[in-house]
């Protein structure tokens, strides 16, 4: 017989700013290419290396494919199978007891970014987990911060569009690695390179070529601040600042002139360990430009000073009066391009317990709390992998009186501490809708081929849990395509009605911006009360722009995990990261004795590493680099860079500093 092949449409749900649209081709009911779609702004055809392979988690021989009870010592990894029925009573009873005798908030919900979908996150899930009373969880791993600031400034208002970007004169990438985690931007960058453009990166590692950057700033890991405040200190001393633009459409102006006086170009420079003529140099290839940009990454905020430093390059382009023309302004998040109206869902949804940051999961789970942590209930992410002091995460989910339920696609290093492993489905299994936070687009998404084994999900679980509970709220009677009905029509794109039509179909649905890309302080505006830029945000706390330096101690060189091009945060960290590796410059190394491909120790007091050794001078002397995201199997003790991250937080959100890291690096035998 002929073998049945078809080409469907549907849409990455990654974390990524992306947002791609793909077409999959399906051969007898398996996955047999997946690839990019060109009707969509930046996909244009290609996709990252990550998604092309997805089929490889899909079938992986560790893949979930039933729910498991535990049957061994909590890490054993020791499951008996179980049918859905008893495992859904299990959690339910579990749950309910531990909500009568302890209370709701001794229930606590843990999720982060493994789907970006609507329907997966933020949604039967809240309102199942409100129902309960449960704890709420303070989602801080990544872009807490950055949220905070962008919405204090500017009402997250959208920024500018990748397909923009060559008409850009100078354009500073500034803590983000594109050809890593936003793949998209690259053609565009290199367009404008063609045309001109001034490009820099402020980084310390040299992601770029020398032919697609103009400038690199290895800046030492926390002191973007410094350097952002001396720029601004340049322009006003310079007469710069764009005071006409700034008395119309900026308050709080003052307070960062202020703050940005102390800190001269030798002061900043000797902070930053850099040149400071490097400083004044893209101080001025920015305020010349016209149109000129900031692509502001997250990497910026991994720190005890990133709020403050967001904010103070994001204020940049008001200060120059660079907003209003194509090309010219910041790209952050543009998520909040796109509104999901959550009262038309559920009318208002009451939840007003406690928070807990999820950044600090070791020490809430071993310290005392009132009520303490009795039950975790993980989803949508890995947190042995991902969430700072590793040994302390560890050590609290292995408790034997803690329930913790994982609902999961793969065995990752959080499963074998579960009581109960319920298996979920990949993007390319389901029904979801993606809200780009980096492409203009809202994706469809539509299941390429039926779900392997019994994997479920998110919004179906929720439903059927609430039901396991006795609740008989209407929300927990929606099946997916209900689901998927009520989501579109409480979508909003760029404050107009979304079309459910693409959005069911696996098709992209595209934005209104009075024309295809917006304009800052043209088409759009600041979604601020006012409607102006606030450069003094109430995120930033009493002490605005107050700098603290991390200090090293005994551990002389920061630590620093940024992504990289095997992994999306730690998905595919089952096949797709073999074996870790510390990256060192050279003469950091040669100062230790190591060299390349030499097996070392990296330490401080939390804990350590060991790896081996990769030199490269793209990273800067005073850092070092372990990836994001890698699991344990792939360092030779079982322990990741997390282990050697605190878990102090950030004044702003109390998002999580990884980049805080001090560590010393040895050989060893």
């Amino acid at each position: 017989m002929p073998m049945a092949v078809e080409t469907i449409r549907t849409t990455c749900t990654m974390d990524c700013p992306d947002s791609c649209a793909l077409e999959v081709t399906v051969k007898d009911g398996m996955i047999a290419q997946i690839r990019g779609s060109h009707d969509h702004p930046t996909t244009n055809g290609f996709i990252c290396d990550k998604v092309a392979r997805f089929d490889r988690r899909v079938y992986h021989r560790d893949r979930l494919l039933t729910p498991l009870v535990r049957n061994g010592a909590k890490g054993s990894g020791e499951f008996r199978p179980v049918s859905w029925a008893e495992a859904l009573d299990l959690v339910g009873s579990r749950l309910a007891g531990i909500r009568a005798r302890w209370g709701g908030e001794a229930i606590l919900p843990y999720h982060y970014g493994g789907s970006n979908g609507l329907l997966g996150d933020g949604f039967l899930d809240n309102y199942f987990f409100a129902r309960l009373g449960a704890s709420r969880l303070a989602r801080t791993l990544c872009a807490a911060p950055a949220s905070e600031v962008a919405t204090g400034m500017y009402g997250k208002m959208a920024g500018v569009a990748y397909e923009d970007y060559p008409a850009a004169r100078c354009i500073i990438v500034w803590g983000a690695n594109p050809k890593a985690s936003n793949i998209h931007l690259m053609p565009f960058l290199r367009k404008a390179k063609k045309n001109g453009a001034f490009i820099a990166s402020v980084d310390p590692i040299l992601n770029f070529t020398g032919q697609e950057i103009d400038l690199h700033l290895p800046i030492y890991p926390g002191t973007d601040l410094p350097v952002a405040l001396a720029m601004i200190r340049i322009w006003r001393e310079e007469g710069r600042l764009d005071r006409a633009f700034l008395a119309e459409h900026a308050s709080d102006v003052e307070t960062l002139l202020a703050a940005a006086e102390p800190w001269t170009i030798e002061r900043a420079a000797e902070e930053a360990r850099i040149d400071g003529e490097l400083i004044r140099k893209l101080a001025h290839s920015f305020a010349e430009a016209n149109p000129a940009l900031i692509r502001c990454g997250w990497g910026t905020e991994r720190n005890l000073n990133g709020g403050q430093a967001l904010a103070a390059v994001l204020a940049m382009p008001a200060l120059l009066g660079k907003f209003g023309v194509r090309g010219g302004g910041y790209t952050l998040s543009n998520s909040g391009a796109a509104k999901l109206d959550i009262n038309k869902l559920f009318g208002p949804l009451e939840w007003n317990t406690r928070i807990i940051n999820m950044t600090q999961l070791g020490e809430v789970l071993n310290r005392p709390l009132d009520p303490p942590v009795k039950a975790l209930f993980v989803y949508n992410c890995n947190p042995v992998a991902t969430v700072p002091d590793q040994t302390e995460v560890i050590k609290g989910l292995s408790r034997d009186d803690l329930f913790t339920v994982v609902h999961e696609q793969v065995v990752t290093d959080t499963v074998p501490y579960a009581d109960v492993v319920l298996p979920a489905v990949t993007f390319l299994e389901q029904y979801e809708i993606k809200r780009g936070y980096g492409s203009y687009i809202m994706g469809g998404v539509q299941p390429v081929i039926e779900a392997c084994g019994e994997a479920k999900p998110n919004e179906w679980l929720f439903a059927e849990l609430g039901r396991a509970m006795g609740f008989s709220d209407e929300p927990f009677t929606w099946d997916t395509a209900t689901c998927m009905r009520k989501v579109a029509e409480a979508l909003s794109l760029n404050g107009k009605p979304a079309s459910g039509e693409p959005l069911m179909s696996g098709r992209i649905h595209r934005y209104d911006f009075d024309g295809p890309t917006p304009v800052q302080f043209r088409t759009v505006q600041p979604a601020t009360a006012d409607g102006k830029a606030h450069l003094a945000p109430a995120a930033l706390g009493l002490e605005p722009y107050l700098y603290q330096r991390v200090q090293n101690g005994p551990y002389p060189l920061a630590l620093i995990s940024p992504s990289n091009n095997k992994m999306i945060t730690s998905t595919l960290g089952e096949f797709n990261y073999p074996e870790l590796f510390l990256a060192i410059h050279p003469g950091d190394a040669a100062a230790r004795g190591i060299s390349d491909g030499d097996p070392v120790r990296v330490f401080n007091h939390l804990g350590e590493v060991r790896c081996r050794a990769s030199l490269s001078d793209r990273i800067r002397q005073g850092v070092a680099a372990l990836p994001k995201g890698a699991w344990r199997k792939s360092s030779a003790n079982g322990l990741t860079s997390t282990a050697l991250c605190p878990a102090h937080v950030n004044v702003v959100a109390g998002g999580a500093c990884y980049n805080d890291a001090r560590v010393e690096v040895e050989k060893v035998s």
